[in-house]
């Protein structure tokens, strides 16, 4: 445990441990002071609290903790063995840090036998960390117990092994406890207040809140699973019906599964066949997404053994809620209680799948029961929806007795319970995973200790056990009153004679507890949760604010990818596992509530059911498909038209809002990238070092080295020291700032040259033999020298001067390269450090002068230095460049690159950067979708392009982003050290921040263009892309001629005018040129001074064949095209979409009412839908009558048997 070192005012800090156990244990105290040339004053005592003043010593032990006592690992041990600790249940132990005096008797004096003894109160100057465990020795004796007679705890035992002193020759073994060091209950109590732990307090506080909003959610929940359950009678059952089925119907889970389309079927048997039937409840809604509904069917007689049944829905559902996708059914024959499966595992719907809205099926048989498909189906969705814990609180199967609040209540109780035992074995973690052993095991990042391994799993197993006790103790509590099945209840309500044999006992009846034990559940989580936040804030306290945070964030972490991720993989490894190879048939725990075991007794008395008497059905009402509404294949694919166009509308507006999302996520993250002091901050530096005012020393005009040396003694090293007021005063508390007394230095400038060696020139020639030539690897100075570039010592000269002629590789001035105009230059080199006062700076500078520090072999000198402006937050990297060709020619450059660190570890971009990544993964989703979709034509496509350069981009930003902040922590992490006192260096900081920069504004540029795909449905827009469409192949063509005459115009002008005119110095800038004059952007006066002649002609005829000629052929191009493109476009799929939304849009505002011929269509629609013709269905009508007929018969006999048994 880290103590903190805010206790003052006491005699010792006293710490506590507990050592009741059956047999003895030795205790092993592990003191490690932060700061190591601290010492301590150690006191203990058995039982009790130790007193050691003036006055009072009741002690049983003592020590004092020099600095040569620690270990390698700078820690202060302390041994109590079995012997010691027999008989007693605790050790008090207290400590205080010594003063100087108190240290310098006690530490330098080996022969002292009494402790130190003061009645002064003290304070801890520093804080320490304590680590606390117990061992034991022990051996089985004959009647297999434990015992530790003759066995002693060895002192060079530790947390990885324990060293046994044995006096007989039993085998024995040792023991090892990891302790939590107790809470300091005086301490938490003094420092409770809110405002010192606001951290600890709100997290418990959010965690209830979250609790309770959960719970209120979960009620509710409750209550609408207590509506879906029941089975219904159907409502075209008639009441002369003998023969019951069951009808179980599952709805997937699946987005927009549940439909409110009324669903009807026909099912078949050996025997007979049903009329069409229909699904209905008017109490409640059926078919929701991924419910149960179960029916009960009544028929005339048995249906014999069941063949398939057809099952099919009208469309009326609207929008989402037409479509379904029908798991499976299960027909129970409630008279022989026999089961039979129809497997479907398809949509019925318009706009998937195949586009059909009825489905016929065949009994399944076990080999169908038995496919991997449909016991993966039925096992994933009992385990996502009741196994995991958490995701159950939203998904619980409604029929399940373990409701949403029991759930809920176990969640959290399970999450206080994780908290308070990660908070207290924080800091054991930590330590386990800092401590630095040969019996741990280090792969890569990570450290792998026993103690570590050890302290997980206890935290594991004693968060998990109770939680899973807790879980299952619910489960089995029963109900408060035996309420009968709703299959029974619905029975009852038609058949109030039906008799119900009771229930056959299984052989393996679970476990269960009476309905009472309910209050027992929650009040032990009330008591497991108390004592949990009671311990996490008193831990909480004790840690402080800031390590509090560091807890949360390791807390958290675990909670989302226990949650995310452990679990997740658990259960599909189990649904795997038990769909391969345990594949049980029989029903899991959803169709408990529906199918039970108890059979139903029919006897022949046909009793009317309750049902209101405007609802009864004539001995004439028969169950006809006339009435019924089927679609015609007309009718449904005009429907799937609809459809259609409906989710792309929807999707439309998804991707439209996703987009404006993703859009103010981007610009959000790349602008708040920069500091709006930047320019500010850049443009100060620049006129505060070029010194533009000094003619003499203007950095910008140098053009030979003495200038450059005016500029370094004159202005240059004033400006990087503070200097006096402008009344005089000193700079108080200005060291290491420059002299606009604003920014501060850290650490110091280096000036480094880089030198090319002196070569024989390539042409003999006799007046002069070596030659230095421009910079290059090949041709660099690594050699080191004296002062003046000698290779012998001549004079005496200060360390800064000598090492300025010494050679450096970049890896030991931390340097990287830098990019010139002229060049690219690594970054070693001969430093001078600008060290030490102004008149020590301006002394060295004028030696390096005297001994030629820059000669004719010098080709670049750089400067570079580090400022930090703390008014705006600002690090600034200052480079100044200055180039020495070999022409004879001096070229000043300079860059100034502000960096904000608080960009770096900004809470808010790293929110906005996370839900970018979760934006990216989304659309790398889509794409990968499109790409299995299309295949090779998704690279014909314009736009994929455009979207796999984003994602390319945006994953490298993100990449780079992480690059950043870890260059970002060693920089603020060698600034902790060192104060800014050391010099550091932010260019390979400036160049990944540039990097990024350019993948942000790449991410920019594919986002933007990305708006012309969603404004698409514009038809000036669409005008555009079809011009470039029909211009493609002749614009391909024209660019090659344009290409080739451009490029000789480009040669001309190179090659006569490369000495003349500084626009033609290069091809690159003799390009840049030839696309001004293109523009008639160009000042054609310098080509007249540079050839009187050939200046004009050339432009002339540059301007006749380009400008004229080929940009002409170039608009007739685009103008051809552009009327092909208005000529022969027609509407499209995308303007028709948009027409539709359009409307659709106005419809809901009411902004537009629908036409007169919009509303003849739809009455004429229904006129064709309801339009019944009756010869097509003579043949029914006849079977209808018969029937009508056969049940009058029927009705008649019975009646006359009642009449008898009265009379009787």
């Amino acid at each position: 445990t880290s103590i903190n070192s805010t206790f003052h005012n006491q005699l010792f800090s006293f710490h506590y441990i507990n050592i009741t156990n059956t047999l003895p244990i030795s205790a092993h105290i592990e003191i490690h002071p932060l700061e190591t040339n601290i010492s301590y004053l150690f006191i203990y005592k058995f039982d009790q609290i130790p007193q050691l003043n003036t006055s009072i010593n009741q002690i049983d032990g003592w020590t004092v903790f020099c600095p040569f006592n620690l270990t390698n690992e700078s820690i202060y041990t302390y041994f109590i063995n079995n012997q010691q600790t027999f008989g007693h249940q605790s050790i008090i132990f207290g400590l205080r840090e010594l003063n100087l005096t108190e240290i310098q008797d006690f530490c330098g004096n080996s022969s002292i036998v009494n402790p130190p003894i003061t009645d002064e109160k003290f304070d801890f100057t520093s804080n320490y960390e304590l680590r606390i465990y117990t061992s034991g020795c022990y051996y089985l004796d004959q009647n297999n117990q434990w015992k530790s007679d003759g066995l002693i705890v060895g002192p060079l035992t530790n947390h990885y092994e324990t060293q046994c002193f044995s006096s007989h020759l039993t085998t024995f073994a040792s023991g090892f406890r990891v302790l939590p060091e107790p809470v300091n209950w005086n301490y938490v109590f003094a420092n409770a207040d809110f405002l010192r732990n606001k951290t600890i307090y709100l997290t418990v506080i959010c965690v209830s809140v979250i609790y309770l909003i959960l719970l209120v959610y979960a009620r509710l929940k409750d209550k609408r699973d207590l509506e879906k359950l029941g089975v219904t009678s159907l409502l075209d059952n008639h009441k002369s019906d003998q023969y019951f089925y069951q009808i179980i119907v599952f709805t997937s889970r699946r987005k927009d599964a549940g439909t409110k389309s009324k669903v009807h079927f026909v099912l078949s048997g050996d025997s007979d066949t049903t009329h069409i039937r229909t699904f209905a409840d008017p109490h409640r809604q059926i078919f929701q997404r991924g419910g149960i509904d179960a029916f009960i069917m009544t028929v005339p007689k048995s249906l014999g053994l069941l063949n398939y049944i057809h099952i099919w829905h009208d469309n009326t559902g609207g929008g989402s809620s037409s479509s379904w996708f029908l798991k499976y059914l299960i027909v129970r024959d409630l008279q022989t209680m026999e089961k039979y499966y129809f497997i479907c595992q398809r949509w019925l719907a318009v706009e998937k799948d195949d586009g059909k809205i009825e489905r016929l099926l065949p009994i399944a048989n076990e080999i169908e029961k038995n496919q991997f498909s449909y016991i993966l189906s039925k096992k994933a969705y009992h385990n996502v929806s009741d196994s995991h814990l958490w995701f159950s609180i939203f998904s619980r199967p409604s029929s399940n007795k373990f409701t949403r609040i029991q759930r809920c209540t176990c969640c959290f109780v399970l999450l206080f319970l994780s908290m308070f035992l990660n908070i207290m074995y924080y800091d054991l973690s930590n330590q386990a995973k800092s401590t630095n052993n040969t019996n741990s095991l280090s792969i890569g990042p990570l450290h792998i200790a026993s103690q570590q391994i050890l302290i997980g799993m206890i935290v594991e197993l004693l968060s998990i056990v109770p939680s899973l006790l807790l879980v299952q103790f619910f489960r089995r509590i029963r109900s408060r009153q035996q309420q009968i099945s709703p299959l029974h209840q619905t029975l009852y309500k038609m058949k109030s004679h039906l008799k119900i044999e009771n229930e056959r006992k299984k052989k393996s009846e679970k476990l269960t507890f009476p309905w009472w034990c309910l209050f027992i559940a929650y009040g032990l989580c009330i008591i497991l949760v108390g004592m949990s936040i009671l311990f996490i804030i008193a831990r909480g306290i004790e840690f402080g604010d800031l390590k509090t945070k560091q807890w949360l964030t390791s807390v958290l972490s675990g909670f989302f990818s226990s949650i995310f991720l452990t679990q997740p993989v658990k259960i599909l490894c189990l649904t795997i596992f038990f769909a391969f190879f345990c594949r049980n048939t029989n029903d899991n725990e959803e169709t408990k509530h529906y199918l039970d075991g108890n059979e139903v007794n029919f006897d022949n008395d046909f009793e009317d059911y309750p049902q209101p008497v405007e609802k009864q059905p004539s001995l004439f009402t028969c169950r006809s498909s006339i009435r019924l509404n089927r679609l015609t294949k007309r009718q449904i694919a005009v429907a799937r038209q609809e459809r259609l166009k409906e989710i792309q509308m929807w999707s439309f507006i998804r991707e439209i809002l996703s987009y404006f999302c993703f859009f103010i996520l981007l610009y959000t993250i790349t602008y708040s990238n920069q500091n709006s002091n930047g320019y500010f901050q850049v443009d100060h530096l620049q006129k505060y070092f070029y010194n533009s005012r000094e003619i003499n020393s203007d950095y910008s005009k140098i053009s030979t080295i003495n200038e450059y040396w005016l500029w370094l003694e004159e202005s240059f090293v004033s400006n990087i020291r503070a200097q006096q007021w402008y009344n005089g005063d000193a700079p108080r508390y200005l060291s290491g700032f420059t002299n606009d007394k604003t920014n501060r230095f850290i650490g110091w400038a280096t000036m480094r040259q880089l030198r090319t060696k002196s070569q024989l020139c390539h042409f003999k020639n006799e007046i002069i033999s070596t030659c230095q030539y421009d910079y290059s690897l090949f041709n660099e100075d690594k050699h080191s020298y004296q002062p003046g570039w000698l290779n012998e010592t001549i004079g005496t000269y200060s360390l800064s001067i000598s090492q300025s002629f010494q050679y450096k590789s970049s890896k030991d001035l931390d340097t990287y390269t830098y990019i010139g105009d002229h060049g690219s230059y690594p970054g070693d080199g001969y430093v001078y450090e600008f060290r030490g006062g102004l008149s020590d700076l301006q002394s060295n500078l004028s030696q390096l002068h005297t001994l030629g520090w820059i000669n004719n072999q010098t080709r670049a000198v750089i400067i570079q230095f580090t400022l930090y402006n703390p008014n705006v937050q600002l690090f600034t990297a200052v480079t100044f460049l200055m180039e020495f060709l070999s022409t004879g020619g001096v070229y000043p450059a300079a860059r100034v690159e502000p960096m904000s660190f608080g960009a770096f570890t900004s809470p808010f971009q790293l929110i906005c950067m996370m839900f970018y990544m979760i934006f990216i993964i989304y659309f790398m989703w889509m794409e990968i979708k499109s790409l299995f979709s299309l295949k090779w034509s998704y690279f014909q496509q314009f736009w994929s392009y455009v979207e796999v350069g984003m994602i390319v981009c945006s994953w490298s930003s993100v990449g780079i982003y992480v690059w950043r902040y870890k260059e970002y922590k060693r920089i603020s992490s060698l600034f902790e050290q060192t104060n800014g006192y050391v010099y550091i260096n932010l260019q390979f900081a400036s160049y990944i921040n540039d990097i990024l920069t350019y993948f942000y504004g790449f991410c920019c540029f594919f986002g933007t263009i990305k708006l012309l795909h969603l404004c698409r449905f514009n038809e000036r827009l669409m005008l555009f892309r079809e011009t470039l469409k029909y211009a493609g192949k002749e614009l391909i063509s024209f660019s090659m001629m344009f290409l080739i005459v451009f490029f000789a115009f480009m040669c001309l002008f190179n090659l006569l005018f490369v000495s003349k005119i500084l626009g033609c110095s290069s091809l690159l800038e003799t390009a840049q040129m030839l696309f001004q004059m293109t523009l008639l952007k160009f000042d054609a006066t310098e080509l007249v001074g540079a050839a009187a002649f050939l200046g004009p002609f050339c432009f002339s005829l540059f301007i006749l064949l380009v400008v004229f000629v080929c940009l002409s052929m170039f608009l007739s191009i685009i103008n051809d095209s552009f009327r092909r493109a208005r000529d022969d476009m027609k509407i499209e799929k995308n303007q028709e979409i948009f027409s539709f939304i359009l409307n659709r849009f106005q419809h809901w505002t009411g902004w537009k009412k629908a036409s007169e011929k919009e509303i003849y269509q739809e009455r004429n629609g229904l006129m064709r839908s309801g339009y019944i013709n009756g010869m097509e269905h003579l043949s029914e009508k006849l079977d209808q009558i018969l029937d009508a007929v056969n049940r009058l018969s029927v009705s008649r006999e019975a009646e006359l048997t009642r009449a008898q048994q009265s009379d009787i």
